[in-house]
């Protein structure tokens, strides 16, 4: 016997404007129940666990000790400008002059996310 992975479940003090974000970042619709001033609201992924959104009524206060980690369609830059243009934080740059790393980012409430090489960025870089 195993478990599946169900969600990945994000404490935020505002549930439904925050995956509004998470919607606009992955492209991926909301829940059809889901509206404004919904405490519970879900972004449904194309595959695997939907990310849940649960709005608590304390703010985040220390770095995630899990967070997600995305992969674009697009390059990892090009990405990385349309998310802070989404509304996303600058956190960190471990980009490499070798083309490789990440950025970290945070969400509208602060949570941390890194956003990885794209397949065609790592085409590129590692030929």
């Amino acid at each position: 016997m195993v478990s599946v992975l169900q969600n990945v479940a994000i404490d935020c003090v505002d549930a439904y404007g925050l995956a509004r974000f998470w919607s606009e970042v992955t492209g991926r619709p909301l829940h059809p129940e889901d509206g404004p001033g919904t405490r519970e609201t879900q972004v449904m992924l194309a595959e695997g666990p939907v990310l849940y959104f649960n709005q608590v009524p304390e703010p985040k206060t220390i770095k995630n000790r899990v967070h997600l980690c995305l992969r674009p369609e697009t390059s990892r830059d090009q990405e990385v400008d349309r998310l802070l243009g989404l509304g996303a934080g600058f956190v960190a740059d471990h980009r490499n002059p070798d083309g490789s790393g990440w950025v970290v980012l945070a969400d509208p409430e602060g949570n941390e996310f890194c956003v990885l090489r794209s397949e065609s960025d790592r085409a590129a870089t590692d030929t």
